[in-house]
């Protein structure tokens, strides 16, 4: 048992169960079946930029332009449907994907071919998609009105008690589960992160595996778009400001390393969940916007700390393995 409370996600979950028992005994409502399916559904946005944030750190990058791409799609595929109203859904959802990728292997050639630290792409690029964004749309938004029923109502169908929105999280995360644990480019992204020169030896191109890991981070923060602008009914500049934040902080809550290499796809989940529940919470309880985000930055730094604790526990592991095998050597010898 004192095993499996060790386990990272393991402990985060029971800490979002105490969370949402402590919740409800101010709000009587927090922990029905209804309100946790809303909000999950409320995170489901949250928890698909996550993953693409992952599967960026994983490489040992950071992808910061993940909420200004989502803003930047979002906007083309609200003004696409506005002037295009005959244009099916899914032409749409895929010129959203198509969009996003593309910005992602932006930033991936960048950070690939011209070997640019990610942390300096993607900080401009957060910028220049959001400046693109004003370009697009001359500051102007994108209203309800001006986008077709069909576009708006298919997130918000409700199946099985959960809006599609909510299922569409679930298939994703289903998707990501598999690609990062069964396939290639799973493996080469543990590895071109936990340890690239090994990587490099192993045959494994780490910069490709970072190239792909961009794209795919944008392709999913296209997919976010038509989520948010279709369940908010609304596109303009600065939708998702902050996001590409909560999807860091959503990754380190989750156990993911900075340091790359390290992390799973539920850890990640949970820790978007972590945040969705406080998010939904706090405000519940009386409790100001601004206390909100100190106590969102309080618990990252914490996740940070234990994170950074662990990792230094392992290594401490790994060399006192290591002076053993040597000792046995010599016995031997």
């Amino acid at each position: 048992m004192a095993r499996l409370i060790r386990k990272r996600e393991t402990l985060l979950f029971l800490i979002i169960v105490v969370m949402i028992a402590i919740f409800s005994t101010r709000a009587a409502d927090f922990a029905t079946p209804e309100n946790l399916a809303g909000i999950f559904n409320d995170t489901s946005i949250l928890i698909i930029l996550a993953l693409a944030q992952m599967t960026v750190i994983l490489t040992k990058s950071i992808d910061l332009s993940v909420a200004a791409n989502l803003a930047f799609t979002g906007m083309a595929i609200a003004m696409m449907n506005a002037a295009y109203p005959d244009l099916p859904l899914v032409v749409l959802i895929l010129a959203a994907i198509v969009i996003g990728a593309c910005l992602g292997a932006i930033n991936g050639f960048l950070v690939w071919a011209l070997e640019i630290p990610p942390i300096v792409v993607t900080l401009g690029t957060l910028t220049i998609y959001r400046g693109m964004a004003f370009v697009l749309s001359g500051g102007a938004w994108v209203n309800a009105h001006q986008m077709t029923p069909v576009f708006l109502s298919v997130p918000r169908t409700p199946i099985l008690g959960l809006p599609v929105l909510g299922w569409v999280g679930i298939v994703i995360v289903l998707l990501m589960y598999v690609l990062l644990r069964y396939t290639q480019f799973g493996r080469s992204a543990y590895a071109t992160g936990g340890n690239p020169t090994a990587a490099v030896y192993a045959g494994i191109d780490t910069g490709w595996t970072k190239f792909l890991a961009f794209v795919l981070s944008g392709a999913l923060a296209g997919l976010a778009s038509y989520l948010w602008v279709s369940r908010y009914a609304v596109a303009y500049v600065d939708i998702a400001n902050g996001f590409e934040l909560d999807s860091v902080a959503a990754c380190v809550i989750g156990g993911i390393s900075i340091a790359g290499g390290v992390g799973s796809v539920a850890g990640t989940v949970l820790g978007a969940l972590f945040l969705g529940v406080i998010k939904n919470a706090l405000p519940v309880i009386g409790i100001s916007p601004f206390t909100q985000m100190a106590i969102s930055g309080t618990v990252i730094i914490l996740a940070v700390a234990f994170n950074a604790r662990r990792e230094r526990n392992r290594g401490r592991i790994i060399l006192r393995d290591r002076a053993a095998a040597e000792i046995r050597t010599e016995a031997v010898v």
